[in-house]
Protein backbone atom coordinates (compact mmCIF):
# COMPACT_ATOMS: atom_id res chain seq x y z
CA UNK A 1 0.00 0.00 0.00
CA UNK A 2 1.43 3.39 -0.98
CA UNK A 3 0.98 6.49 1.48
CA UNK A 4 1.47 10.13 1.16
CA UNK A 5 2.81 12.86 3.73
CA UNK A 6 0.98 16.13 3.84
CA UNK A 7 4.83 16.85 4.55
CA UNK A 8 6.17 15.83 1.22
CA UNK A 9 3.46 17.94 -0.80
CA UNK A 10 5.28 21.15 -2.45
CA UNK A 11 6.62 22.66 -5.58
CA UNK A 12 4.11 21.01 -7.52
CA UNK A 13 5.89 17.72 -6.89
CA UNK A 14 4.08 14.62 -4.47
CA UNK A 15 5.81 11.73 -3.11
CA UNK A 16 4.15 8.86 -2.05
CA UNK A 17 5.96 5.95 -0.56
CA UNK A 18 5.87 1.65 -1.15
CA UNK A 19 7.77 -0.46 1.18
CA UNK A 20 11.50 0.64 -0.57
CA UNK A 21 10.41 2.65 -3.20
CA UNK A 22 9.64 6.50 -3.05
CA UNK A 23 7.66 8.02 -5.93
CA UNK A 24 7.80 11.47 -7.21
CA UNK A 25 5.28 12.61 -9.09
CA UNK A 26 4.86 16.26 -10.97
CA UNK A 27 1.08 17.54 -10.02
CA UNK A 28 0.88 19.72 -13.60
CA UNK A 29 1.70 16.97 -16.25
CA UNK A 30 1.15 14.21 -14.03
CA UNK A 31 4.72 12.24 -14.56
CA UNK A 32 6.25 10.23 -12.35
CA UNK A 33 9.30 8.53 -11.72
CA UNK A 34 10.92 6.16 -8.66
CA UNK A 35 13.63 5.81 -7.03
CA UNK A 36 14.74 4.22 -3.72
CA UNK A 37 15.33 7.96 -2.11
CA UNK A 38 13.47 11.19 -2.53
CA UNK A 39 16.83 12.55 -4.46
CA UNK A 40 17.04 9.78 -6.62
CA UNK A 41 13.43 9.64 -7.50
CA UNK A 42 13.72 13.89 -8.09
CA UNK A 43 16.27 13.16 -10.37
CA UNK A 44 14.58 10.73 -12.14
CA UNK A 45 11.60 13.16 -12.45
CA UNK A 46 13.79 15.46 -13.72
CA UNK A 47 14.87 13.18 -16.77
CA UNK A 48 11.39 12.08 -17.79
CA UNK A 49 10.00 15.72 -17.35
CA UNK A 50 13.01 17.26 -19.84
CA UNK A 51 11.86 13.66 -22.13
CA UNK A 52 8.77 14.62 -22.46
CA UNK A 53 9.18 18.27 -23.31
CA UNK A 54 11.03 16.93 -26.40
CA UNK A 55 14.06 16.95 -24.94
CA UNK A 56 17.31 14.53 -25.41
CA UNK A 57 18.42 12.23 -28.52
CA UNK A 58 15.89 10.51 -31.17
CA UNK A 59 17.22 7.08 -31.74
CA UNK A 60 17.68 6.59 -34.91
CA UNK A 61 18.44 2.49 -34.64
CA UNK A 62 16.41 1.00 -32.08
CA UNK A 63 17.80 -2.49 -32.30
CA UNK A 64 21.48 -1.35 -32.08
CA UNK A 65 20.69 0.63 -29.20
CA UNK A 66 18.32 -1.45 -27.32
CA UNK A 67 21.66 -3.99 -27.92
CA UNK A 68 24.15 -1.35 -26.81
CA UNK A 69 22.56 -0.75 -23.13
CA UNK A 70 22.36 -4.98 -23.30
CA UNK A 71 18.83 -5.62 -24.19
CA UNK A 72 17.45 -8.76 -26.11
CA UNK A 73 15.02 -6.83 -28.71
CA UNK A 74 13.28 -10.13 -28.83
CA UNK A 75 12.77 -10.40 -25.50
CA UNK A 76 10.19 -7.60 -25.68
CA UNK A 77 6.77 -7.17 -26.17
CA UNK A 78 5.12 -4.93 -29.15
CA UNK A 79 4.64 -1.34 -27.49
CA UNK A 80 0.76 -1.25 -27.22
CA UNK A 81 -0.15 -4.75 -28.03
CA UNK A 82 -1.01 -6.38 -24.65
CA UNK A 83 0.47 -9.48 -23.32
CA UNK A 84 -2.41 -11.43 -23.81
CA UNK A 85 -3.25 -11.47 -27.40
Amino acid sequence: MATTSENDRGGGVVFTYEEDLVTARDTESGVAASGTSKPAALSRLADALTLQAGGGEPIDDEEAFLEEIGVDADEIDDAGEPPWE
